[in-house]
């Protein structure tokens, strides 16, 4: 047996969690080619480094010393909670990641929240001391308090404390005392996590993740709980509705670096991939056939929003995507439930149309955005709160919300956030920035980020995660602008759009194509208008004074995906194509529109 430690990385989004597993892969010689590139060897999917954030779990592996490290890397986001807690299930213990200059953060809490309560034994690691205005040893009091106010054990609460710069490549145990690396965090490491128990016994194994190879299918990944696996061997796979199925594993690989390495055996405690097994979902066990004994289920909050998707019927539809059929989305929605545990998909009365559930509109973002770029079209509709009855009385999601600004904004984000039904729960000074805790209805949060924003003229940093169900709060009141609606297809023009412009602010370029029913812009005042931005100047051989007049055009606002989904109304969808992200209505047809308002 070797000596292993599993261990789980938690840090809130930017603390530095990805660029320290990479030097620590560097530490364990692996990656010398790399060195030089300072490319992020974890993050390596596109939207993950463009949005720098953590939205898949990965393994990867360091041999240092003869013990043999797994690091299992965990989303910072709330949003991600399904990845979360699945993959605390594979740990023995967590390295808890903290900003030197920001301290602990909400969302690092909610993912340190579920390791407390699974038993896990922290390392703390304070990262970037490096930063002038940083204060290592608040910091480490305050990661302490909020230990504490989780209810960590005696044992928990005598964690190891590291401080470093991994930026720079060091760890020491003292701040003021730079080493010239980072093997104090490996020692601290094989020193305080526990090694996972060897079980002797039958084999057991649950499932807590999954990959997908286009040439061998469906790969189980997961701990070896008790026994150990063989290659070739038989087991019994339990699934979720109790039924058990015979199968053989064909091949069984361990994680080394950052790739696989194919072996025979794998004992209690390591964690591998099975590669041959079918017809499995995550949580199933593999047992064995002659015994089967499933293990616990993971457990997993529920989804709080929901979105329709649908076809793209806009007449623009194909131009940009390959997959625009309602069989091509549905297969690929079905794909993605696959290895998303926090999404369900549910059928609506019609068959080009579906109700995805799940944890909050980055969730739903990111599915969509992920589709957009392999090719997909699609429309969707205005993200909905998942109402509950709990007990007779009817029940909303609340988020804990956090707002950290400047002092003189501080009245106006309380007066925006009550407006959405939000209470204030704590609020705190620190130098000159002011730290508000709100609970508020996640209905309230959605289009909240821009207006906050704006208000605080960029300075705002705002983060929120799931509170619990409570009586439903009454009406919020969302967006009360009205939108400026093309009244025919056509090319907009610079002149038109020139002389609109007092009716509000313009969504399109001058020369982009239009069609009718598309919305354009946003009315300054609270009712929809139809306006006519494919108008050209008609020219005549008269000459006249003053008709040559330039036309001044602001500068269009161009949403991102989440702030398009914000945006829109309850009668309106967001058209998603790989190049475009357009607003529109429902109903195209202005008389349509009409009759069914009345």
């Amino acid at each position: 047996m070797q000596n292993i430690r599993n261990i789980a990385i938690i840090a809130h989004v930017d603390h530095g969690k990805t660029t320290l597993v990479d030097k620590m892969l560097m530490a364990g010689n692996l990656f010398r080619d790399n060195q030089s590139t300072g490319e992020l060897i974890l993050d390596n999917n596109d939207l993950e480094r463009e949005r720098g954030i953590t939205i898949l779990s990965k393994n990867v592996s360091i041999n240092y010393n003869g013990y043999k490290i797994n690091i299992i890397d965990t989303p910072g986001h709330a949003d991600f909670g399904g990845e979360v807690e699945r993959v605390l299930n594979m740990a023995d213990g967590c390295l808890l990641l903290v900003d030197a200059f920001e301290g602990p953060m909400p969302q690092t809490r909610f993912v340190l929240q579920k390791a407390i309560q699974m038993g896990l034994k922290p390392v703390v690691v304070i990262n970037k001391v490096d930063k002038p205005n940083c204060r290592p040893d608040e910091v480490q009091e305050m990661v302490f308090d909020l230990m504490c106010n989780l209810d960590a054990t005696e044992d928990q609460l005598d964690f190891p404390t590291i401080y470093g710069s991994a930026k720079q490549g060091w760890m020491s145990d003292d701040w003021n005392a730079p080493t010239d690396n980072i093997l104090p965090v490996l020692d601290a490491i094989i020193r305080h996590i526990p090694a996972p128990e060897t079980i002797e016994g039958e084999p057991q194994m649950l499932i807590t993740s999954l990959d997908y190879s286009s040439y061998v299918g469906r790969i189980a990944i997961g701990r070896v709980h008790r026994g150990e696996l063989r290659e070739g061997m038989e087991i019994a796979l339990c699934r979720k509705d109790g039924s058990v199925s015979r199968q053989r594993i064909k091949e069984l690989h361990v994680f080394e670096g950052m790739g696989r390495k194919k072996v025979a055996r794998v004992g209690s405690g390591d964690i591998c991939a099975l590669v041959g097994i079918e017809g499995f979902e995550i949580g199933d066990t593999v047992s064995d056939p002659a015994n089967p004994e499933p293990l616990p289920r993971i457990a997993i909050d529920e989804p709080t929003m929901s979105m329709t998707f649908t076809i793209n019927d806009s007449p623009f539809f194909g131009r940009d995507g390959k997959y625009v059929t309602s069989r091509h989305i549905f297969d690929r929605l079905t794909k993605e439930l696959d290895r998303n545990l926090a999404l369900r998909v549910g059928k609506t009365d019609r068959e080009d149309r579906w109700i995805v559930y799940g944890r909050g509109v980055l969730h739903l973002s990111v599915l969509i955005e992920t589709m957009r770029r392999e090719g997909f079209e699609l429309q969707v509709g205005q993200p909905q709160v998942i109402v509950r009855e709990i007990d007779g009385v009817k029940c909303e999601p609340v988020e804990l919300l956090t707002v950290n600004v400047p002092e003189e904004y501080s009245s106006k984000i309380i007066d925006m956030v009550t407006r959405r039904r939000g209470d204030l729960v704590s609020m705190t000074t620190q130098t000159d920035r002011v730290h508000m805790e709100f609970h508020i209805p996640s209905r309230g949060i959605i289009g909240l980020r821009n207006n906050v924003l704006t208000a605080s003229a960029g300075e705002a940093i705002m983060a929120h995660r799931f509170h619990e169900y409570q009586p439903w709060k009454g009406d919020i009141e969302r967006r009360t602008n009205g939108s400026l609606i093309a009244l025919e297809a056509g090319t907009a023009y610079a002149y038109a759009i020139d002389k609109l412009q007092d009716r509000g602010r313009f969504f399109i370029f001058p020369q982009e194509e239009v069609y009718a029913g598309q919305v354009v812009g946003e009315n300054a005042k609270d009712n929809d208008i139809v306006v006519n931005v494919t108008k050209s100047k008609k020219l005549t051989n008269m000459r006249a004074s003053g008709a040559d007049d330039k036309a001044k055009i602001v500068p269009p606002v161009v949403f991102s995906l989440e702030e398009a989904l914000e945006y829109i109304k309850e009668d309106e969808y967001v058209e998603v194509t790989p190049h475009h992200i357009r607003l529109r209505k429902i109903i195209l047809d202005e008389l349509e529109r009409k009759r069914a308002s009345k």
